[in-house]
């Protein structure tokens, strides 16, 4: 592969947020700092040729749950990327072998070269997966990330992580202001669309992407009933209508 191949091929253009299926993130800022969340490659909405995600400065985790974490490690490993979590995670990773884990809390901040990563709550669980018949792992609490740009670049983006909605999602608005959200709409672990377009009313976002829906038949929310919920609501906010592999700009 040429340099010129490589590229073409890699995944997440400077100033985008990439979906790589089910909850795994790609945001990569203007000066070409790369940060996953969240990150199971494996995951059935990967898209197949979406290809190299290339070098990697830093791995976020809201929680322990699978299909949040399952790339972690291998990730960490081959790139030697930062990790991020709450400090019962930052414990397991270290156990597993990471040597470069930041363990914070939930109000803490995290800045490395342009971006600046504020842990906030999250209304979910967060047991790491025991192993086949084991009992779950202590994990920690959920959290999820609001992520401060440089000054023109766009505005704060909200990555909740898996949550229901929750009345200090307004805290999140009043402190943070995010411009750009991604939360869960499946209804099933989750919110649903009813409940995530409640949220995004409390957030106050701009634009909103769905995220978490629609990768087995039990995560059953659709952006289409988002939509219906939203214009119930007269909300002014802009649905980004997404497909894994593709990319959305972080400036609105």
């Amino acid at each position: 592969m040429t340099a010129n191949d490589h590229a073409t091929s890699l995944v997440g253009a400077p100033g985008t947020l990439t979906w790589l299926g089910h909850a795994s993130v790609l945001l990569t800022s203007k000066s070409g700092t790369r940060v996953i969340f969240d990150p199971w490659l494996e995951n059935p909405k990967m898209p197949a040729d979406l290809g190299d995600l290339g070098e990697l400065d830093l791995i976020a985790v809201t929680h322990g749950h699978f299909d949040h974490m399952a790339s972690v490690i291998p990730l960490a490993i081959a790139t030697g990327a930062t990790v991020i979590c709450v400090p019962e995670m930052a414990a397991y990773f270290a156990s597993a072998g990471l040597s470069d884990v930041v363990e914070m809390n939930k109000g803490g901040t995290f800045r490395t070269k342009d971006l600046a990563f504020t842990m906030v709550g999250a209304d979910h669980s967060c047991g790491i997966h025991g192993g086949e018949n084991a009992p779950s792992i202590y994990g920690g609490n959920p959290v999820g990330y609001v992520i401060t740009l440089p000054a023109g670049e766009g505005g704060p983006v909200y990555i909740s992580g898996d949550t229901n909605v929750f009345s200090d999602m307004a805290i999140v608005r009043d402190l943070y202001a995010p411009e750009l959200g991604l939360m869960p709409i499946d209804g099933h672990y989750n919110m649903g669309p009813r409940e995530a377009a409640y949220a995004i009313n409390l957030l106050g976002l701009t634009r909103f992407a769905p995220y978490h829906y629609g990768t087995f038949p039990q995560l059953a929310g659709t952006p289409a009933e988002l939509a219906t919920h939203l214009a119930a609501a007269h909300s002014s906010t802009t649905l980004v209508d997404w497909q894994p592999g593709q990319s959305l700009p972080l400036v609105g």
